[in-house]
């Protein structure tokens, strides 16, 4: 096994390894921030709201929608990038702890196993964002983290399928 490998392997936790290795830090006294999201095309924009989630909590787990998932709520044809070379990238991320997955849409049934203290999310969706009443009934808080204009994936798919177009 690679070192790479090795690192990588310490930083992404399977969903079920999850709640043991988080119950582990959380009794030595570390607070736990958590954000998820596809992250396809990891970009500026992701290592902003990433790096912003870092500084809430002693820790940042980052929940990666899988694969089923990200085509189940954006686009059959996405993600363009696969779960875990899309894992594997936010685990190399220095400021980022550890990284799992969920099958589901939305991150509700993984919040309420980890608990975290803090959840951040994009400004873009509000304080009443689907996850708040979970993370709220289990004593955290939502911090909401202002997008970059110009920065969202999509925005980069259409530039990109714009300059495919004017160079035909």
């Amino acid at each position: 096994m690679s070192s790479l490998e090795s690192f990588l392997r310490e930083k992404i936790l399977s969903p079920d390894s999850l709640a043991f290795r988080l119950e582990k830090e959380r009794n030595s006294g570390k607070t736990l921030a958590t954000l998820n999201g596809s992250f396809d095309l990891l970009h500026a924009g992701h290592l902003y709201i990433l790096f912003e989630a870092s500084k809430q909590a002693d820790l940042l787990l980052v929940a990666v929608n899988s694969d089923a998932s990200v085509q189940a709520y954006k686009d059959p044809r996405r993600p363009i990038i696969p779960l875990q070379s899309r894992m594997e990238m936010l685990a190399a991320l220095d400021f980022v702890d550890f990284v799992t997955w969920f099958d589901e849409t939305d991150p509700r049934a993984l919040l309420t196993k980890v608990a975290p203290d803090v959840h951040v999310n994009g400004q873009e969706y509000g304080e009443k964002c689907i996850e708040a009443a979970t993370v709220r009934e289990k004593g955290g808080r939502i911090h909401l983290v202002g997008r970059i204009p110009g920065l969202a994936t999509s925005e980069i798919i259409q530039k990109i399928q714009l300059l495919e177009a004017t160079c035909v």
